[in-house]
């Protein structure tokens, strides 16, 4: 086996084929799981369709989790808008539908065992003194999309500093303890069907928040515990998220969860070569239906359940 991929500089190119079924995968099981933030788009499509055809490529079963958590943008008839584009997109998932906003119990069990496990602490700064720290230092170095990590002025407090700030009932939220967790779990891998195998770094990305005092769990946390409670044996998802699974192997580690396969795909950009957002207005797949495209149009223009499939090799 080849030494592992360099974390910031994975070996992500040409196109996407769908990776063969692994020796002990059986059965396997890929999810979709859009956040009902806005109508789903040509990349939410390209998503959703690659996670179907993985899962029927091996004779598995795909499933759709909705990422609901965020009170403030989530919304009811966004959520209806994804079953109804899945099925005329033709998707049929298997049972049970997974929504996140039922799970909160889950959540903060996991974020107390990591409390339980010295891994987390509370976290009391605003965007405004963590501008102010990173300018103080001069430079600071930056994750992997070019944002600077968390520069650790809370990690820094003690306890009884800590429990003062709790006390007094203010904002807050509880981030990770990068580097407290490493020396508990030592150095862990996993594997990226386009990648292959690949050192966990989540360093790179520096403390991360994993649930707020008004926002009881983030990203990171939700979603490494509903893969691991599904079943999820091949996430597949966007290229963008490539470094968030250095963060999402170490929450397994620590949690004691099964580490599956991952394939970060391609990204369906635009005319302009943006990626499609629903911040950049993307063509949503609503709008194509009324315009009268069919649901093969879309699989054809995506390049994905016309042809067959060629394995990945891995």
């Amino acid at each position: 086996m080849s030494s592992p991929n360099s974390a910031s500089a994975p070996s992500l190119r040409g196109p996407d084929h769908l990776p063969a079924p692994f020796p002990e995968e059986q059965p396997r099981v890929t999810r979709f799981a859009p956040s009902p933030t806005g109508y789903l788009h040509l990349g939410h499509a390209y998503a959703a369709l690659f996670a179907y055809e993985a899962a029927r490529f091996a004779g598995g079963r795909f499933l759709l989790r909705l990422e609901d958590i965020d009170r403030h943008r989530c919304r009811p008839q966004f959520a209806e808008a994804i079953l109804a584009d899945l099925s005329w997109l033709g998707l049929a998932w298997d049972p049970p539908l997974r929504r996140q906003s039922e799970q909160l119990e889950v959540y903060a069990a996991a974020l107390e065992r990591l409390r339980e496990l010295g891994v987390v602490y509370p976290c009391f700064c605003t965007h405004e003194s963590m501008r102010r720290e990173v300018e103080a230092a001069g430079f600071a170095p930056h994750g992997p999309e070019g944002e600077p990590p968390y520069p650790g002025i809370c990690r820094r407090l003690g306890e009884a500093e800590r429990a003062r700030r709790l006390r007094r009932g203010g904002s807050y939220c509880w981030r990770l303890d990068v580097e407290r967790a490493l020396a508990l779990t030592g150095r862990l891998r996993w594997f990226d069907c386009r990648a292959g195998e690949v050192e966990a770094r989540p360093e790179l990305l520096g403390d991360v928040v994993l649930g707020r005092k008004d926002h009881p769990v983030s990203y990171h946390l939700a979603v490494t515990v509903d893969d691991a409670l599904q079943g999820v044996t091949l996430v597949t998802r966007g290229e963008d998220l490539f470094h968030a699974t250095h963060i999402h192997r170490l929450l397994q580690a620590l949690l004691g969860l099964p580490t599956p396969r991952y394939y970060h795909h391609n990204i369906v950009a635009d005319s302009r070569g943006r990626r499609m957002a629903k911040r950049n207005r993307a063509v949503t797949l609503r709008h194509l239906r009324d315009q009268g495209r069919t649901p093969e149009e879309v699989w054809r223009l995506l390049g994905l359940g016309e042809r067959h499939p060629q394995p990945a090799s891995v």
